[in-house]
């Protein structure tokens, strides 16, 4: 499967965006396709968590172990799924005005060569609508940010995605 990485400048603290990804719990409520989530355990600085992807009748689980760095970095790593592997992370840049930048990345592949093939011709296309999910939430929940507005984000790439995948 091939990997995803993207940077992007929001109008948020870097302090802000890492506590809005580290929620995991919330992430139902929130992303695209995620349907439950369960955090397993927690010790120190790992958590480890169960969640449940969905789209129409298709729903797989994974369980996943994250890493949560001392420069406030998250690692995510796979332990159990439906998977070969995954590796995925985010790094928080903070900036003098009080934006941030954030650096994500994700690398995964599906066991079944029936997902991989499904997934991978909108791979790209799913994990910026997921990306953005996040800038999303920011605005929810922070609001416009110190820029009084998002930076770099096209909700209208949001729609097209959901029509390609019906």
């Amino acid at each position: 499967m091939p990997t995803y990485a993207e940077k992007k400048t929001l109008p948020y603290t870097a302090d802000q965006m890492f506590d809005l990804v580290i929620d995991i719990e919330k992430y139902p409520d929130f992303l695209p396709w995620c349907i439950d989530c369960k955090i397993l355990k927690r010790k120190e600085n790992v958590i480890f968590a169960n969640l449940v992807i969905g789209y129409k009748l298709f729903h797989e689980w994974f369980q996943c172990k994250v890493f949560i760095r001392e420069d406030k970095s998250i690692d995510v790593e796979y332990v159990n799924g439906p998977l070969r592997h995954l590796r995925n992370s985010w790094k928080f840049i903070s900036h003098v005005d009080g934006t941030c930048t954030v650096d994500f990345f994700v690398d995964f592949e599906f066991k079944n060569p029936m997902f991989e093939k499904l997934v991978g011709v909108f791979f790209s296309e799913i994990v910026k609508k997921m990306v953005g999910a996040f800038v999303k939430r920011a605005e929810v929940i922070y609001g416009a940010g110190k820029t009084g507005g998002l930076i770099d984000y096209n909700e209208d790439d949001d729609q097209n995605i959901d029509s390609e995948l019906i």
